[in-house]
């Protein structure tokens, strides 16, 4: 016989009670995030792990204006938490990378490289496994200082290890462990692709920041994913026109000369790597070169899009989906000044 959620008619009456839309909202959300954990904990802890419902039932039952200890509010706690959750996925598939075209070493351990993946990867630059290795370093310290800071703040910090369900390259030099992300079924070049990702979204979370110690890690993290955006940008443009077909998946990838017609000028120019110009605020106002797009609504919810669109999440559960969008939506949630 199924049992009766007791959390559906308490989550009524709080609707029925409440006066303000948001607040309804907010409050039916917090609830369902309880009872989606419980679910986990009877139904589906052997899928999805123990871990993931200690983990996580603290950060989805936030009741307070401010987070646990009140010295972060919840707001902020919900910014960096999406971001150190973006930053382990990050770091995810960067290690794979590495493994097989990077520099595995002590700073970055794990698998013990391919060398004719290494070798089709230095026809772009000679020095692709030493950017690749230092991008996989960047994401490390971005998650860890990301997760660290929310802990002596008394928040709650992200743990995406019960999702390292999917299964990793098997080709020689990778370290055959189990996965987070899925390169294997990718729809775009995913270098420059992934990096503008990171592009846009720390300079637009960092804009419903409320407070300036926040703010500052938002703003200091950022750039650096800009520089990787800027430098794997430089090194696709060193593509050479070719046609390959993929031996275990069959499928085909084209890289055309994107310099020559029907290509080329200022949108394909394979050597303008700078930001151009566009309208910003207003079309009033002269065109100038900045980060795009930095609107703040919806940032989070899309960027979790942006990345399960370019397939980098198949064969993922339904509970990691759910958990990012939790994720997402508490950030998108978060208004500046607001405790």
């Amino acid at each position: 016989m199924k049992k009766e959620d007791p959390s559906s008619s308490t989550s009524s009456q709080l609707i029925l009670e409440s006066g303000d839309p948001k607040n309804q909202r907010r409050r039916f959300k917090r609830l369902r995030r309880r009872s989606f954990l419980k679910g986990i904990g009877v139904a589906g802890a052997a899928s999805v792990g123990a871990g993931l419902l200690a983990q996580t039932s603290s950060a989805f039952a936030q009741e307070g204006p401010e987070e646990h200890s009140g010295r972060l509010t919840r707001g902020d706690a919900a910014l960096l938490r999406f971001a150190a959750a973006a930053e382990i996925l990050e770091t995810d598939f960067w290690v794979q990378y590495n493994e097989l075209g990077g520099i595995p070493d002590s700073e970055v351990p794990g698998g013990s490289g391919n060398a004719p993946y290494t070798a089709a990867l230095a026809v772009l630059d000679e020095d692709m496994a030493q950017y690749i290795h230092d991008n996989t370093d960047d994401e490390f310290t971005h998650q860890n200082f990301l997760n660290a800071y929310l802990a002596s703040k008394g928040a709650s910090t992200v743990n995406l290890e019960p999702f390292r369900t999917l299964p990793g390259s098997t080709a020689t030099g990778s370290s055959g462990k189990l996965r987070l992300t899925n390169l294997t079924q990718l729809t775009a070049f995913h270098f420059p692709t992934i990096e503008q990702g990171g592009n846009s979204l720390y300079p637009s979370m960092a804009q419903r920041a409320t407070h300036v110690e926040v703010l500052r890690i938002l703003i200091s993290i950022g750039p650096t994913e800009t520089m990787h955006f800027q430098t794997w940008s430089d090194k696709a443009g060193n593509a050479p026109p070719l046609t390959a077909v993929d031996p275990v998946t069959g499928v085909s990838v084209t890289f055309p000369d994107l310099n020559s017609p029907p290509f080329g000028g200022e949108d394909f120019q394979t050597n303008l790597i700078m930001p151009e110009p566009c309208p910003f605020l207003s079309r009033k106002l002269p065109v100038v070169s900045i980060i795009r797009p930095t609107q703040t609504k919806g940032i989070a919810m899309g960027v979790v899009n942006f990345l399960a669109a370019m397939g980098l999440f198949i064969g993922q559960s339904p509970e990691f989906f759910a958990f990012m969008r939790d994720l997402a939506e508490d950030a998108d949630e978060a208004r500046r000044g607001i405790r």
